[in-house]
């Protein structure tokens, strides 16, 4: 017996909405790229008005759209610009409105030898527009510190220079070290440490940030935008001793004053014992010349006065004026102690009305009502349910008398056509009909074979 042919099953299809595909596709990407490094050339770079930053990173041969949000670009060191050529590092998504893939950059760092020097000019420019290079705001160094903070490494050659130089310069000067890293990774980190514990501790009348030469690299935690912020928001006043003369940093711009070198900072700081005495024998000189002169010009002044008829006239009236207002004063401490006395007195007595009041007895008092209030409602409350029980024992006795069960025990029946209708007249089922029948213990179930009315007509099947 051949088979009967059968057609092939058709694949079965899954139909993806656009959202679905989407979200798929970003999953997948989301997945796989969570941490990639990218090189490339940025172009079309701008920012948006919430801050976000939006390029696109390209090669010879292929593009992609790359976002920086405000939080990432605000720990960048330097701004993506169009034509550099840089590395980003981040992952891929999918931008589900626009159905575009895309980079969210977290890092990125500038490519080729002057990349150091890009991100400094870049952080300078920036800082300067923000006025934190500005010389209004920069602080004037003490006359004669009594403590410097010195911030450098302890093992420096810098830290030697300075210390020998302040204490030749003038040996009570009191110096306090804070070592740092100048140097290498978290020496940044250190350094805004260190100010902030100055600033905070108020330590020093003057700070002194020095390390010795180096290249680019080497004074990089001196070019960093935290050190720089932390100069800026310091109150004591900071000298910027860093490299040599030709070496700049970022820290040199923000510092209150920039030395050419580690020594020139701490010659600086304080002048040589015999420049401090002459400068104040100068100053006492010129003191004492003012004060010849002031008091010159005031015995003249004070003469012109007392010769003067219209300065004796203000001289009593300021003599009335001041009699006058001693009278008011003690008029006023006289009012304010007769009203303070008055309010003392009402105090006192109210005091003592409150002292004469019992509460105590009052509670008791109030606890016995209440008692006997409780009491009285308890016997209530046991009548009135004594009474309600005899009723529903009475209503139970004569329901059940009533019931329609007892009239079946003593014989009687009751009759239920086939739609369950309680039978009263024979004329209401038909001869042949199924009739049920409840007895006091049972049903019964029947047919109708005859019936008589009461005209006393009869009817057979």
């Amino acid at each position: 017996m051949a088979k009967p042919f059968q057609l092939p099953l058709m694949p079965r299809r899954t139909i993806w909405s656009v959202s679905d595909l989407t979200a798929r596709i970003r999953d997948l990407l989301a997945g796989e790229f969570t941490d990639v490094f990218v090189e490339g050339e940025v172009s079309n770079a701008h920012a948006a008005q919430s801050g976000h930053l939006y390029f696109t990173l390209k090669d010879n041969h292929a593009q992609i759209r790359c976002v920086c949000f405000r939080t990432q670009l605000a720990r960048l060191k330097f701004r993506p610009e169009d034509g550099l050529h840089v590395t980003v590092r981040g992952s891929i998504s999918v931008y589900e409105s626009r159905g575009e893939y895309q980079f969210y950059v977290e890092h990125v760092e500038p490519v080729g030898l002057g990349a150091l020097q890009l991100a400094f000019e870049q952080l300078k420019k920036r800082l300067d527009a923000e006025g934190l290079f500005d010389p209004e705001r920069k602080k004037s160094l003490p006359v004669l510190p009594l403590c410097v903070g010195l911030i450098t490494s302890p093992r420096g050659a810098a830290v030697r220079d300075i210390v020998r130089i302040l204490q030749r310069r003038f040996p009570n000067l009191r110096i306090v070290l804070y070592p740092v890293r100048v140097q290498g990774e978290g020496a940044a980190g250190e350094i805004v440490q260190a100010i902030r514990y100055f600033d905070r501790k108020q330590l020093a009348d003057v700070l002194i940030l020095a390390r010795g030469g180096g290249s680019l690299e080497d004074l990089r935690a001196f070019n960093e935008e935290p050190v720089a912020r932390a100069i800026v928001a310091c109150t004591i006043p900071i000298i910027a001793g860093i490299g040599h003369e030709t070496d700049f940093t970022i820290a040199d711009f923000a510092a209150d004053i920039r030395a050419s070198t580690p020594s020139a900072a701490a010659e600086m700081v304080v002048r040589t014992r015999q420049e401090f005495d002459g400068h104040l024998c100068d100053l006492r000189d010129k003191i004492a010349q003012l004060l010849r002169y002031r008091v010159l010009q005031a015995s003249h002044k004070l003469r012109e006065l007392d010769l003067h008829r219209a300065a004796r006239r203000l001289e009593d009236t300021l003599r009335r004026r001041r009699q006058h207002t001693d009278e008011l004063a003690a008029q006023l401490a006289g009012g304010l102690r007769g009203r303070v006395e008055t309010l003392q007195r009402r105090f006192d007595l109210a005091l003592s009305r409150l002292a004469a009041v019992d509460f105590r007895a009052r509670l008791r008092a109030a606890a016995v009502r209440l008692d006997q209030r409780t009491s009285e409602l308890e016997v209530r409350m046991s009548r009135a349910l004594g009474t309600k029980g005899q009723l529903l024992e009475k209503l139970l006795v004569q329901l059940q008398e009533r019931s329609p069960l007892r009239l079946l025990e003593r014989g009687y029946a009751i009759c239920y056509d086939a739609a369950g209708n309680v039978v009263q007249a024979a004329d209401q089922v038909e001869i042949g009909e199924r009739i049920r029948v409840q007895l006091a213990r049972g049903r019964l179930g029947a047919e109708v074979q005859e019936r008589e009315t009461r005209e006393g007509e009869r009817g057979r099947s």
